[in-house]
């Protein structure tokens, strides 16, 4: 402590300006990004993706998005990470509100696999509508066959995790 000190009281001496511009203060080393905040009446629901802070990932919970172009001297890095945030987005615009987790993107080879759960909120009709819209347009677009493999459930409430 004292060198610091000492230290700062030379700064100071050579040049005024730069002594407001010096901190000294001890790092914070807390991991909170990628966390959600408890709130005061824990009422905020987690699914089991949201619930795992990002530092479980590979032990508790998956990537949501499995292709082998980010290895080393992997092909299309930027292009399939762009098409893997526009198929998301896609996804939750087309089954609006229906989305109840995150959408899993799996590569292999030359074929996507787009996978996410689904509520029963619409008729069986316009959900095959959906689907097949989906995968059509997907399937023009990423010059590629798209499978999607959507899971149902009644409600939002049961892919609830916990709450915080």
């Amino acid at each position: 402590m004292q060198s610091k000190l000492s230290a700062v009281g030379q700064i100071t001496q050579m040049k005024p300006g730069l002594a407001s511009q010096l901190h000294t203060s001890a790092p914070v080393c807390r991991v909170v990004s990628g966390k959600y905040r408890i709130t005061k009446k824990r009422d905020r629901p987690l699914t089991y993706e949201m619930a795992n802070p990002p530092h479980f990932i590979a032990h508790r919970k998956s990537w949501n998005s499995w292709n082998t172009s980010s290895m080393k001297d992997g092909l299309r890095r930027s292009e399939t990470a762009v098409e893997d945030e526009f198929i998301r987005r896609f996804m939750n615009g087309t089954w609006h509100g229906l989305v109840c987790s995150e959408v899993i993107i799996k590569r292999q080879f030359n074929h996507i696999r787009v996978a996410a759960i689904i509520r029963r909120a619409v008729s069986p009709t316009k959900m095959y509508f959906l689907l097949g819209y989906t995968e059509e347009l997907l399937a023009n677009w990423l010059q590629c066959p798209v499978t999607l493999e959507l899971q149902t459930v009644d409600s939002f409430q049961d892919v609830v995790f916990k709450y915080i």
